[in-house]
């Protein structure tokens, strides 16, 4: 009895990480804040459209890549999920567009760098969590929402 429990318990851990890898797959994702702190937002995706800015800072997890859009540019990077929720995301690839302008409180390359410093990530509510470290090694989460569907 004592084993049946042990594997029970064993398959329950192993389906609830497999369902939570299956939540950050296959959806759109939007970025919506960057929080250094609880309390200091440096980038909310609100203000985008009072710069003028539409669809940018996407992110979308497919089989083994994951690849959205920046400040013009689209990317990709292939990524790996270990243990329960570390994620690492290798060197990101862009298409080399140069922008006219970029959004004034988060550059594109940070963005990137950002993503390619991620460590791990979290479903909050309806959010995706990701928590990464700045060049000078400061913490930092990127707050994505659901997006819209893919067309």
């Amino acid at each position: 009895m004592n084993n049946n429990l042990k594997i029970m318990v064993l398959l329950l851990a192993l389906a609830s990480v497999f369902t939570g890898c299956k939540s950050l797959k296959n959806k759109n994702w939007e970025l919506i804040a960057v929080r250094t702190t609880p309390e200091n937002i440096t980038f909310e995706r609100a203000k985008l459209a009072e710069e003028g800015f539409g669809d940018i800072f996407t992110l979308r997890f497919e089989t083994d890549r994951a690849g959205g859009i920046g400040a013009p540019n689209r990317y990709t990077a292939p990524y790996t999920i270990s243990g329960k929720q570390d994620l690492t995301i290798q060197t990101v690839a862009i298409t080399m567009m140069a922008p006219l302008r970029e959004p004034e409180k988060l550059k594109e390359k940070d963005y990137f760098a950002y993503l390619q410093n991620t460590s791990t990530w979290n479903i909050a509510g309806k959010n995706l969590e990701l928590r990464t470290k700045k060049e000078n090694d400061t913490e930092a989460v990127l707050v994505f929402t659901s997006g819209k569907k893919k067309k």
